[in-house]
């Protein structure tokens, strides 16, 4: 059917000035994309936010001269090891590897399940458990070894947690941050690779503090 001049006019506007469809095929691109970002944010936050505990110790993975720090200061020692704040369980894991029974407590759910895989990937699932825990509801009363790598706002009560709790054959190491008020049997390291070597007899020899 031919248009008059009106017509023409009319079907010219429509064509300049209505939107060019738009492919299905690319409304469906965004929404993976926007779906993949959404659940890698998912998955992220939780490995890099700090757990909530009474003070705040953010996930910080140990480098592994400080891993081999903290094992040159177990040699050969005796009975089960934990570390307070496990964060990924590299340090839980090479303790099993080094013959330790070993526990992790954690307060972040997302870090506890993935150190279970590592364990299991490790072939050390049987010697390395890990506990969905705040470290300050629970007792270290039943461990000979304990590794912490603290923030120094947590150490002075931390310090008193474990006079109260260890026995006097209990060895603790500090990494990062030494504790304030005990005197360190062995030092390993140097900067922020230091670790710090503690024997429970020495520091049970020191006045109880409320």
């Amino acid at each position: 059917m031919l248009l008059g001049g009106e017509d023409l006019l009319h079907s010219s506007t429509r064509s300049s000035t209505e939107p060019p469809p738009r492919h299905p095929w690319g409304l469906l691109g965004a929404a993976v994309l926007g779906a993949a970002l959404a659940g890698l944010h998912a998955v992220a936050v939780p490995f890099l936010a700090p757990a909530l505990r009474r003070v705040c110790l953010p996930f910080v993975p140990a480098t592994p001269r400080q891993l081999d720090n903290v094992l040159r200061l177990l040699p050969k020692r005796p009975g089960p090891l934990v570390d307070i704040g496990s964060g990924d369980g590299r340090v839980v894991i090479a303790a099993a590897k080094a013959g330790f029974p070993a526990v992790g407590y954690e307060l972040n759910p997302w870090l506890v399940w993935f150190s279970r895989y590592r364990a299991w990937r490790a072939g050390v699932r049987g010697c390395a458990t890990f506990y969905i825990c705040d470290l300050w509801k629970v007792t270290f009363s039943q461990f000979s070894n304990v590794v912490i790598f603290g923030v120094p706002q947590m150490m002075p009560q931390l310090e008193k947690k474990l006079e109260r709790e260890l026995g006097a054959g209990a060895r603790v190491i500090a990494c990062r941050f030494p504790f304030p008020g005990w005197t360190p049997a062995q030092v390993a390291g140097q900067g922020d690779d230091t670790a710090w070597a503690y024997d429970a007899g020495a520091f049970h020899s020191v006045p109880s503090r409320s």
